[in-house]
């Protein structure tokens, strides 16, 4: 995804895993194009009911606003603020932070990396409201949290660990420093270990054409006893899995080492006379206890590190709400966090019950054709999940007045969803940069609707 100009999918949908993060990324996307027939061996598309075959090397344009695609080139044209727009959106920022209009609402951004965070800062965002650590272990880094999780050896996993470390430092040093002066979460690891892992099923090809041209059994073993791991590791239903804040209980070493480079890189910008400000954010917690438990380690690694370079520092933790149980104990948990941080994704797809691309690609477009649904409601948040959200809203504030609330969903981006979040009295929204000046108007036309 990184190196591509552009990504089309033959499923999922608007709101699909691959299309959030094009949208972070700023890449052009359409997702469920069903009517493509995708032969990755030919390295061709056939599009069904047609004699049209796209080959490799071929052109296409994409526009992922429209979900349109066109055979051959198209002429582009650079976005950008300026002129009106410009003076409109400041107009708006002025609503937004002006208490004699409604309470003040934030515009945050979801971003990865120093990139996407001088974009987002460019686009009018005050804050990092969502650093996805886990995008942080992708590329050449792959190796490395694969020698993590596969290894039995002690030594050879802490090995992987230090150098885990050691690029992890380096990565937040370069987003502090970016958004110096601006407040950073940065959320724990979160998705299941398993996603890390070589594609099991191609792994099981490689044993088997190897095995085809007269490869050994002592030479096949290496790969097979691999393959057992990565099949062991395989979850029934992932999302709701070993991930999130059960990962970090489950393998303590992944946030002690997380935590330490997220204080470590803080420490050193401060002696540099710089002003980061890293909050630190931990998923998926559904019990009190275990954001209790996470907290005590994280705040005894941010000690150590002050202690190591003699420096103060003030690293707010909270949580991620995304689960229902985490809204109805809200007064719960808020005696343990700093902030809440509302993962409306996630909240949709548990309130409902629904898998988001199944979902959108097998009974919504009927659902929304039939009129059982009004609108996607992982496009613009339905009243159920909002209600969810102002029940968190209300508990948290009653056992803790100095929650700071935010949303940090694709929902941030949409206005129809920002104008119900104001109202559920949440304190700002995050979404990708390249919708932050939506934000922006919306939050301010949340502000004057609500007057």
């Amino acid at each position: 995804m990184v190196a591509a100009e552009g990504i089309l999918t033959s499923h999922g949908g608007k709101t699909s895993h691959a299309a959030v993060i094009a949208r972070g990324m700023g890449t052009p996307c359409v997702c469920g194009v069903e009517s493509f027939r995708i032969d990755a061996a030919k390295k061709e598309v056939r599009v069904e009911g047609t004699d049209t075959v796209l080959h490799e090397g071929d052109m296409i344009s994409i526009d992922g606003a429209q979900g349109i695609v066109v055979l051959g080139a198209v002429p582009l044209v650079s976005a950008e603020l300026s002129g009106d727009l410009e003076t409109i959106l400041s107009w708006a920022d002025d609503i937004r932070r002006d208490a004699s209009f409604g309470h003040l609402v934030g515009v945050r951004a979801n971003a990865d990396n120093p990139e996407d965070a001088k974009l987002s800062r460019e686009l009018g965002a005050e804050a990092i409201g969502l650093c996805r650590t886990e995008h942080m272990f992708l590329g050449d880094r792959k190796q490395i949290i694969q020698t993590f999780i596969l290894t039995d050896e002690p030594d050879v996993r802490q090995h992987a660990l230090a150098d885990l470390l050691s690029v992890q430092t380096k990565d937040f040093l370069e987003m502090f420093r970016e958004m110096d002066g601006k407040n950073v979460i940065v959320r724990l690891l979160d998705p299941p270990l398993h996603e890390f892992l070589d594609d099991p099923r191609a792994l099981e090809v490689e044993i088997a054409r190897a095995e085809a041209q007269g490869a050994t059994a002592e030479e096949l073993a290496p790969k097979r006893a691999l393959l057992r791991r990565i099949d062991g590791m395989i979850e029934s239903n992932p999302m709701l899995g070993l991930r999130g804040v059960r990962l970090s209980i489950v393998f303590p070493d992944l946030p002690l080492m997380q935590v330490r480079a997220i204080a470590s890189a803080a420490a050193t910008l401060k002696a540099q006379g710089l002003d980061p400000r890293p909050e630190i954010m931990v998923p998926l917690v559904s019990m009190t206890s275990e954001l209790a438990q996470l907290r005590s380690v994280i705040e005894r690694v941010i000690d150590d590190v002050e202690r190591e370079n003699t420096v103060e520092l003030d690293i707010p933790i909270g949580t991620m709400i995304e689960l229902p149980r985490a809204c109805v104990t809200a007064n719960e948990i808020a005696q343990h966090a700093d902030f809440f941080s509302f993962g409306t994704n996630d909240l949709t797809q548990t309130t409902f019950g629904f898998s988001r691309d199944d979902a959108e690609s097998k009974f919504i477009p009927i659902y929304l054709h039939r009129h059982v649904l009004e609108s996607n409601p992982f496009e613009t948040i339905d009243d159920g999940v909002v209600s969810l959200v102002k029940m968190a809203v209300d508990r948290g504030r009653s056992t803790n007045p100095k929650l700071d609330l935010g949303v940090c969903g694709e929902h941030g981006g949409d206005p129809r969803s920002i104008k119900k979040l104001y109202k559920a009295g949440v304190d700002y929204v995050s979404c990708s940069p390249y919708r932050v000046p939506i934000a922006r108007l919306a939050a301010a036309q949340a502000k004057l609707s609500d007057r």
